[in-house]
């Protein structure tokens, strides 16, 4: 009944296997993957053809995280899974940019990738598992695909690189890259660190795809045993004819219009270009009774010529489309401190690029709590991205990010966080919005930057200045020019987009997606060494606008207050039923949270609020000592004596006997309610009562009367 072909092998420290033939037969291919309990299934499903008139190739990845693979109910009134996740929509992009480029160009068929997530060990990241079953479905399924592609994790610690680390050895790593590539080639990497140097990051990009060839080995055994007859496709034939008339009515055009400097006027005159093309070929048709040609087709002529123009004037040394040579970074405008109610701000502006980047300071109660399939976390620092339409001078939908932004915000976060404090140090939960209002390449990298400024403008204490840059390349036969700082054009007719994010002392995150094969270490090593040119200028610029941290936080932003009670005290601040830390906090008009360990964090945008709350915290926390003196106040008269309040919550028993050193007949004689007396602690019995003296008081201290 099953046809099962099952392949494995050691991966590191951990054993892979493949298994293909039993599940999901009727998918084009499917494949499970098994990593120490972690368990995925990848399917692929491709169309037989293509839709008529389409002019792009529509792949779509869907990495599905089952909450049942952690043996878990979905929490929320349905009990199942909802939208994507955060990490379900970044591991989708991981598995899609490495695969893209290995489809043949003018493949053109609908090809649906779902990746689902059916049992985690929270030790293995399903996402490795996902890339690897992803290329493995893709291979056994005889669709054309330039595969396979193998995927590593990589680690560092103790100067030693680690090969698929655990999350316990995350946790001590520097460094958290995934690298993803063929045989001979790398086509993407995806990596956070903590400032390390250019020479670290490109071993563990080396090391990662030289130890990844045991992957796709398993995966050729796997299509060689269970693999589906190669689908026959051929390339659709190129018109030789409309190709040399496109050409000849616009390549004249789009070489003047790549002398416009400026986005907007090169863009209308490039759109009034295209529009004179279409409809000259239409008065060709009319003329000569023949049908006209597709838009899609005519559109795919005059991208490739577009693309011959700017590769070109790179490559024989021409000044960019916007006159810059390939090292120059774009000119830097940076201000802070723009928006007057909010806790921190910095607008910062590079060439036709622009991010309006906001921080706002939060206490622990505001810090993103996350249910993972791998186990529940929190996240103190928030970081989210968003470009509308009109950066890029267009109309379109605003609402629900789609996954560049979700993505792009990942990439801005993983460059912060190796320079932000340490949570005992600055105990605030941070959240940090770019809104890019202009767009031209390099809106992720301009988030950084101004992420960066406009947390040191809320007071956060940073480790160091943190900028970013994006760096492109055009490769011909033996030629490549690497470019700093690329415009959008750049990025969309290159070879290569990468970004790099660091510190003066080394790399904080690192994203690379090549479009080509043939990129080999050497011009890896180029890129990385201009990037780094590109950064130090960047973080110049950025120490000249704000060299140092503001030492004052706005005023409209919390101020916190920490101290430290003895954990048997806790419910003497909560009081019965959440009453006295209710009245305290409607009093003072503060936030108070408490830890288990007790820690107690008030926050309030009012400093004397604040302090007047740890006033009465103190007070209710602290320990009455025996022998000690103390002003007292007279809570009640009894016949046998009074009772004493010696502090909030804290009074005692002041004897008849201990009130003077006369005989005293009645206790209203000496005493009244309301008033204030000093008196000493003689003694605590096993239940915390006080007996108190004002005749031992006097006594000890010889006060004169």
């Amino acid at each position: 009944m099953f046809n099962k072909v099952t392949k494995t092998f050691q991966y590191g420290q951990h054993q892979v296997t493949l298994e293909t033939g039993e599940i999901a037969r009727q998918a084009s291919g499917a494949v499970m993957v098994s990593i120490e309990d972690t368990v995925v299934l990848a399917t692929v499903v491709a169309r037989k053809d293509a839709k008529p008139g389409q002019d792009f190739f529509p792949l779509t990845v869907d990495y599905v995280e089952k909450t049942y693979a952690a043996g878990k109910i979905p929490g929320g009134f349905f009990k199942r899974e909802g939208r994507p996740s955060e990490k379900e929509t970044l591991t989708s992009r991981l598995i899609d940019r490495p695969i893209r480029p290995l489809f043949p160009e003018g493949y053109l068929n609908e090809v649906q990738i779902i990746i689902h997530v059916l049992s985690v060990n929270p030790e293995i990241d399903p996402d490795i598992a996902a890339m690897i079953g992803a290329s493995a479905a893709l291979c056994v399924s005889g669709i054309p695909f330039s595969g396979p592609i193998g995927a590593a994790r990589v680690g560092y610690a103790n100067g030693q690189y680690i090969l698929n680390p655990t999350t316990t050895q995350l946790k001590t790593s520097e460094m958290d890259l995934v690298v993803a590539g063929t045989e001979t080639a790398v086509l993407m990497v995806e990596s956070e660190a903590k400032q390390l140097s250019e020479e670290i990051m490109l071993g563990a990009v080396v090391y990662g795809h030289d130890q990844m060839k045991v992957v796709i080995d398993a995966i050729h055994d796997l299509v060689r045993d269970g693999g589906k007859p190669e689908v026959e496709w051929t390339a659709p034939a190129k018109n030789e004819a409309l190709i040399a008339r496109v050409k000849e009515l616009a390549e004249t055009n789009i070489n003047e219009t790549y002398q416009i400097k400026d986005k907007v006027a090169r863009t209308a005159k490039l759109k009034a270009s295209f529009q004179e093309v279409y409809a000259a070929l239409a008065a060709d048709a009319a003329a000569t009774g023949i049908p006209q040609p597709d838009n899609v087709d005519v559109g795919n002529v005059l991208f490739d010529i577009e693309a011959k123009v700017v590769r070109s004037q790179i490559l024989n040394g021409e000044p960019r489309i916007d006159g810059r040579d390939t090292r120059t970074v774009r000119p830097i405008a940076i201000r802070t401190s723009i928006l007057p109610r909010t806790h921190g701000s910095a607008l910062f502006t590079r060439g036709e690029t622009q991010a309006l980047v906001v921080a706002t300071l939060g206490t622990a109660r505001d810090s993103q709590k996350i249910d993972a399939l791998m186990g529940e976390y929190t996240d103190d620092f928030m970081m989210h991205y968003n470009m509308p339409p009109f950066a890029t001078g267009e109309t379109g939908r605003v609402g629900t990010p789609k996954r560049r932004e979700i993505g792009h915000g990942r990439l801005a976060k993983r460059a912060l966080i190796a320079a932000l404090p340490n949570p005992e140090d600055f105990s605030y939960s941070v959240r940090l919005v770019s809104e890019i209002t202009e767009s031209n390449g390099s809106s992720s990298m301009a988030s950084v930057c101004g992420g960066c400024l406009a947390l040191m403008d809320a007071g956060v204490p940073m480790k160091a200045h943190v900028a970013g840059i994006a760096m492109g390349l055009i490769k011909e036969g033996g030629k490549f020019a690497v470019l700093s700082d690329i415009l959008g054009d750049e990025d969309h007719l290159g070879d290569m987009d990468f970004k790099v994010a660091g510190t003066a002392n080394g790399i904080t995150a690192l994203q690379m997606d090549i479009k080509i094969m043939g990129i080999t270490k050497e011009i890896m090593q180029v890129a990385l060494a201009q990037a780094k040119e590109g950064r130090q200028h960047i973080l110049g610029e950025m120490q000249k606008a704000m060299p140092h941290v503001k030492t004052e936080l706005s005023d409209f932003a919390p101020r916190l207050i920490t101290i430290k009670i003895n954990p048997e005290k806790i419910r003497d601040v909560i009081g019965k039923g959440g009453a006295v830390i209710r009245a305290l906090t409607e009093e003072t008009g503060t936030q108070i949270d408490i830890s288990d360990e007790g820690i107690v964090t008030i926050a309030s945008v009012d400093a004397a609020a604040g302090q007047e709350a740890k006033r009465r915290i103190e007070e209710l926390t602290a320990s009455v000592e025996v022998g000690k003196t103390y002003d007292g106040v007279v809570l009640k008269l009894l016949d046998f004596g009074a009772i004493v309040q010696v502090m909030p919550g804290k009074d005692g028993l002041l004897h008849i006997s201990q009130i003077a050193n006369e005989r005293v007949n009645a206790v209203a004689d000496y005493l009244k309610e309301g008033q204030q007396v000093r008196v000493k602690v003689l003694e605590t019995d096993d239940r915390g009562r006080l007996k108190l003296s004002m005749k031992a008081a006097e006594g000890a201290e010889a006060a004169p009367q």
